[in-house]
Parts: structure tokens; sequence; C-alpha cells
């Protein structure tokens, strides 16, 4: 079974791979990351954005390289619930027989200090660099593993949400499950 994810972030292509044996697990599983558009900004805002990031990168990744079996969106995004920022994500898996899925990541709220840097037009992960005297932390466990001392990580949290948007290709509940 041939994977694209629509990025080369080494946690969204890592986060697949677990997806993807968990739930295939006689299936070999060869996994790579292309570097596409998402067609949104470069810090989506709200869910709907963020929603349509993730479907656009899937979309994108398939035009790119069309002879795959799946190919995966993952889109990071923000958006102020009340007065908390929460971050969150979207997966997006499209497969070789035009069906797609989605699924929306836990939502985690975000210190006062991120939010007043995102307020200033910083995109999330540079703000976590900046509160967290990091680099880089969103190849790494990201504001996630940041704020839960490592308890869950981008990396556990993205790769929890694609098997969610994998069910339809693999519970019987759903028509032409695997």
């Amino acid at each position: 079974m041939r994977v694209v994810v629509a990025s080369k972030n080494p946690v969204k292509v890592a986060a697949a791979r677990t997806a993807f044996e968990a739930l295939f697990p006689d299936t070999a599983v060869e996994i790579g990351g292309i570097s596409v558009p998402s067609g949104v900004a470069e810090q989506p805002v709200g869910d709907q954005e963020t929603r349509a990031g993730a479907a656009g990168r899937a979309a994108a990744a398939r035009k790119a390289q069309p002879g795959a079996d799946f190919w995966v969106g993952v889109e990071g995004g923000i958006e102020t619930i009340g007065s908390q920022l929460l971050a969150f994500a979207w997966m997006h898996v499209e497969g070789s027989d035009s069906r797609s899925s989605q699924a929306r990541s836990a939502s985690l709220p975000l210190p006062p200090a991120i939010a007043e840097l995102i307020d200033q037009g910083m995109e999330l992960g540079e703000a976590n660099d900046r509160v967290f005297s990091t680099l880089n932390s969103k190849q790494g466990g990201g504001a996630f593993g940041l704020l839960t001392d490592g308890l869950m990580t981008r990396e556990s949290v993205y790769a929890d949400t694609m098997m969610l948007a994998l069910m339809p290709y693999t519970n019987s509940l759903f028509p032409h499950a695997v």
C-alpha cells in the first residue's frame, strides 16, 4: 500500500505511518512525504479554514503523485472559543476509490503568553519556540508535548486522529470498508 503524506514534516509522516501500520497490520505500507501547498494561510484560523487546508493538501498531493492508494493532508490550526485560544488539527484522507474521510484532533488550550504572540501575527510553532526557548518544536512534540511535558505529543495526537479518519476504510459498518 502506497501512502502519500502532503508534508515532509517528520511528525506528520510518522503519525501517518503509525496509524496506517496499526490499522493495516498485514499490509506492507510505503509512506512518503511531499511538500504541497494547503491553499490556506500559513497559520489557519478557525475550524473551517483548517479543515479546508487539510483537504487542499491531500488534493494537491494526489495531483502531484496520482499513483498512490491514499493521500493524507494534515493541517494544524487555532481558534478562540470564548476567551480561550485553542490549537487543533484536521486530518483528511483520500483513497484511490475517490472516497475521503476527515477527523479533527483534540483541542489544546494555549497559555496567554502564546496567545499574545499569535495576536501579534506570529505562527503557533514560532510562538511555542519563543515561549519555551526551543527550536523548530513543530517538527518535534509541538505545543502538545511542550504543555504536557511529553505525556502527549503532536505526533501521538496526530496518529490517534489519523486512525479515526481511517475508520471508513477499515470498519465494516462503513460502506466499502476494506
